[in-house]
């Protein structure tokens, strides 16, 4: 279908500059007919020199001729029009999204495939040969359709875009760079173009230096991946067997001792009940001796008694009347109590085994990374928690899901609890802080105090209070704007920019505890380095009525 319009339009009359069948047809005095556009816009690059020429016949006219409409010539077209209308094929050459399009088709929107740069235009293969066979045309400069002319073309003057203005850093055209741009610093856009890539190429092996050095590091990551998972898996594998001989060998050996028990149970009960069948004989026998002697003694003739009874009577001997030792009734109740110290034992034993595991576990820590900087860096650590209201002390109400605190001047009502702060204001995290963890607190009132403690903190008495032992470290954060760190009783003063927020970032393996005043940036106010030996937990204090002091921690 697309050839035969191809054929439709050979034979219609067909403009010798955009070579499409005629459109709005105008004849110019020598005869030869054109596009009215075609035609005007060959003569408006002509208005300069005032010489207007026929572009096919190459005849100059000294005034600007008048444009006539060829009215046959016109019919004629329409007619032919209207026979190839019923047909509109699709063309594979017709510009789609994305594509240039030839700014001379009409009826149908080729895609470009050059652009000139003199003309301003973009044509198709059809209406880029005037640029291969007239003289003028082939001086212009073509280049590759890949962009839309109206992008590099001035919107002021509709020249080309050839310059670059680095005052504004944009592109102008050389009218711009005598006018509004005149006193800016100008360089040609090649030149800038020339500089900029050069800048690129240095930043281009930068970024590709940092994608070998990336994949070089996913590398390592990934091997790091892969030892931890296996080793993860030996760890789980070695306590699951080391689990399973603990419980067999238990096993085993109650099995063993019951096995002994059941077989000392039937000795020990044959043996009892070999005793009872002889006491039981032996009780026969003496019941029937005392029947005998009872029905003698009850003989009052002298003869009669002396001709029935013998001459001697001998009692068979007979042992003690159970023939064992008396003991106390205990049988296997030693066996039993020295189970039950066995049982205790092994608990005792296991549960200071289980705490050197647990230690163990809180300082793994695979990946050695760098201490975070920024607070977005912080925030990937966030570890939260809630505060144990078996901690709290009486004067302090708990608000808002167990993560603020207020100091009250009445007490409030908490049951008794081994673990409650007596004497100070204070509260402890439920959850032990394990690893690299940050959290933050914001604070009201007259001022507040923040700490790390170990469980085992006294629960009375002024040693009891965060910092004032060797069991907590603390912050104090007062309302003049001052700090003051504490551990073990001393003091020290810290300087920094005042804040109603304090972050802690702590890192067990490494013994590492940091404060930080924050706002919209991160600044240390003090860092401790030293050796956490158990799980830390995080702790609250506020000692002035009124005064909050609340829980937060950043979205990762």
């Amino acid at each position: 279908m697309a050839h035969q319009e191809d054929q439709l339009d050979l034979e219609k009359p067909c403009c010798s500059i955009c070579l499409d069948p005629l459109k709005d047809k105008v004849t110019i005095p020598c005869g030869h007919s054109y596009c009215r556009r075609c035609i005007e816009w060959c003569w408006e690059r002509e208005d300069k020199e005032k010489i207007y020429q026929c572009p096919e016949c190459r005849r100059s006219f000294e005034q600007k001729p008048v444009l006539v409409t060829n009215t046959m010539l016109k019919v004629e077209m329409e007619e032919q029009e209207m026979e190839g209308s019923q047909d509109d094929p699709d063309d594979h050459c017709t510009a789609g999204p994305g594509d240039v399009e030839c700014d001379f088709c009409t009826k149908r929107k080729r895609k470009a495939t050059m652009s000139c740069l003199q003309c301003l235009v973009s044509c198709c293969e059809q209406h880029l040969q005037p640029h291969y066979e007239i003289t003028p045309l082939k001086k212009h400069k073509l280049v590759d359709a890949s962009i839309k002319l109206q992008e590099i073309v001035c919107p002021h003057h509709n020249e080309i875009m050839k310059v670059f203005c680095r005052t504004d850093q944009q592109c102008i055209c050389y009218l711009c760079s005598i006018d509004e741009h005149k006193s800016h610093n100008i360089v040609s856009a090649a030149a800038e173009m020339t500089k900029r890539q050069t800048e690129f190429r240095a930043s281009l092996q930068k970024v590709k230096q940092r994608i070998q050095e990336r994949e070089e590091s996913l590398k390592v990551l990934e091997k790091e991946v892969d030892a931890i998972n296996s080793s993860a898996e030996k760890a789980i594998e070695h306590s699951e067997k080391m689990s399973t001989e603990l419980v067999q060998l238990i096993e085993q050996n109650t099995a063993d001792l019951k096995k002994q028990i059941i077989s000392q149970q039937i000795i020990e009960v044959r043996r009892a009940t070999e005793l009872d069948e002889k006491q039981k004989k032996e009780l026969t026998e003496l019941k029937k001796k005392d029947a005998e002697l009872e029905q003698l003694l009850h003989i009052t003739n002298e003869t009669m008694f002396l001709q029935n009874s013998p001459s001697s009577l001998r009692l068979r001997k007979y042992k003690d009347a159970l023939g064992v030792d008396i003991r106390p009734l205990q049988y296997f109740e030693d066996v039993t109590t020295a189970v039950s110290e066995a049982s205790d034992k092994v608990k005792d034993s296991y549960m200071k085994e289980w705490n050197k595991i647990s230690k163990a576990m809180i300082e793994v820590d695979c990946l050695v990374t760098q201490d975070p900087k920024k607070k977005s860096e912080f925030s990937q650590f966030s570890f939260p928690f809630s505060l144990d209201p078996n901690t709290a002390n009486a004067q302090l109400l708990i608000t808002e899901g167990n993560r603020k605190v207020i100091a009250m001047k009445e007490a409030q009502f908490y049951p008794n609890h081994p673990e409650r702060f007596m004497d100070k204001s204070q509260i402890l995290s439920s959850e032990f802080l394990t690893r690299r963890c940050y959290f933050e607190v914001e604070w009201s009132g007259l001022g507040a105090i923040v700490a790390v403690a170990y469980k085992d903190i006294n629960r009375t008495g002024d040693d009891s209070a965060f910092g004032n032992n060797d069991r907590s470290w603390a912050l104090e954060s007062t309302f003049n704007g001052t700090y003051i760190y504490k551990h073990d009783s001393n003091k020290t003063p810290v300087t920094g920019p005042h804040s109603s927020r304090i972050g802690v970032f702590l890192d067990h393996r490494t013994g590492t505890l940091s404060f930080y005043s924050v706002s919209r940036t991160m600044t240390l106010l003090h860092r401790v380095q030293t050796t956490f030996t158990r799980p830390l937990y995080g702790g609250l204090c506020v000692r002035h009525y009124g005064a909050t002091v609340k829980v937060d921690f950043p979205q990762k």
